[in-house]
Order: C-alpha cells, then sequence, then structure tokens
C-alpha cells in the first residue's frame, strides 16, 4: 500500500478526463483551498458519499513531559479537525480491513 499526492489525483484525473494537467491541478488546488477556507471560518463541510468535515475544540487538560517526572504543563483547548467518513467510504474501507486481517494472519 502507498500513499496517494494530489499530484497522483491530478495525473488520474487528466487521464481519465482527457483536461490537461495544468487545469485539473487549478481546480483540485481551488477545491482544496474553498475546504480550508470554510473550516477557518468554523464551517462544517460535507461531502456527500465520502465524509464530512468539522471544526471542534479540544478540551484543555493536562500535559507530561516523561523525561521530568513531576512537571506538568497546562495545554489549552484547541480547534482541530475532525473527519467523519461517509457510508460509500465505510463500506469500500470495511472490505479492505478484512483483507488485511488475513495477510497478518497468513504472515504469522
Amino acid at each position: 500500500m502507498g500513499t496517494l499526492t494530489k499530484r497522483d489525483l491530478v495525473v488520474q484525473i487528466s487521464n481519465e478526463t482527457g483536461l490537461v494537467q495544468h487545469q485539473v491541478f487549478e481546480v483540485v488546488q481551488k477545491t482544496l483551498d474553498h475546504i480550508t477556507d470554510a473550516l477557518a471560518k468554523g464551517d462544517t463541510v460535507e461531502l456527500r458519499n465520502f465524509g464530512v468535515l468539522e471544526v471542534r475544540l479540544t478540551k484543555p487538560r493536562v500535559g507530561r513531559n516523561p523525561n521530568k517526572p513531576g512537571s506538568s504543563y497546562p495545554i489549552p483547548a484547541r480547534a482541530t479537525v475532525k473527519f467523519k467518513s461517509g457510508k460509500i467510504m465505510r463500506q469500500k474501507v470495511a472490505k479492505l480491513s478484512a483483507a488485511m486481517k488475513r495477510e497478518a494472519a497468513e504472515k504469522e
């Protein structure tokens, strides 16, 4: 299993649609920019059959440095992005998890 990069997406979409890679790159980049801007404003981004991205506030907590026993540092609350996968993505990944379990069992 590898990593799918933005460049890989651009090349695949360009090959499937016949569009120039530069045009596809601009569309992909604009899409990601708009998603980022919406999240930065606190909006929720819902992409049907893919998933939902939403901004959540983490709780403040106490952090500890394992190299300095007894010391603790307050970690303030902060905004983070949470992703919840859509139904179709969950179904496809569930099929992969079964295959990965079989591979792991075969290696042992």
